[in-house]
């Protein structure tokens, strides 16, 4: 089993390219179509809290269930927002990658790079063709 975790859209273009990333590195993740096989309520906060970042941080604010259900208003409590992460998964911003250096919502794709424990065993370009990693093996910034 991968010691690396990428929770997964495949119909995402920044999914694609972080599991595209991944993959660059030599390291096949667990992938999980989070749509399909979403994470427990325990799990999404575990994950939220390992990122590090806030809760609306993790809220896909796109879309027509976050305008239907008026997610912009700020009455709504993190345990909340939360909650209609879990019975909407398509709210859970993506992709969220767990390695053994770090848990992080890695938008834009290229943030998975900081939590990556091995490095880019050649060239990569984003699928609009921006180049992550050159042919000397750099990041381009």
């Amino acid at each position: 089993m991968s010691d690396t975790t990428i929770y997964h859209n495949p119909q995402c273009g920044t999914s694609r390219n972080t599991l595209a990333l991944i993959r660059n590195a030599g390291i096949e993740p667990r992938v999980i179509h989070y749509l399909d096989t979403p994470p427990t309520r325990a799990e999404l906060v575990q994950l939220i809290a390992d990122c590090g970042v806030a809760v609306r941080d993790v809220l896909r604010n796109k879309g027509e269930v976050y305008d239907a259900l008026g997610l912009a208003d700020p009455k709504w409590s993190d345990d909340e927002l939360i909650d209609f992460m879990v019975a909407h998964p398509i709210l859970i911003n993506r992709p969220i990658v767990v390695t053994p250096k770090g848990t992080a919502l890695c938008r834009p794709s290229e943030k998975v790079l900081d939590i990556l424990h091995q490095p880019q065993q050649g060239p990569f370009s984003k699928e609009d063709g921006e180049v992550v990693i050159d042919a000397q093996g750099q990041r381009r910034v």
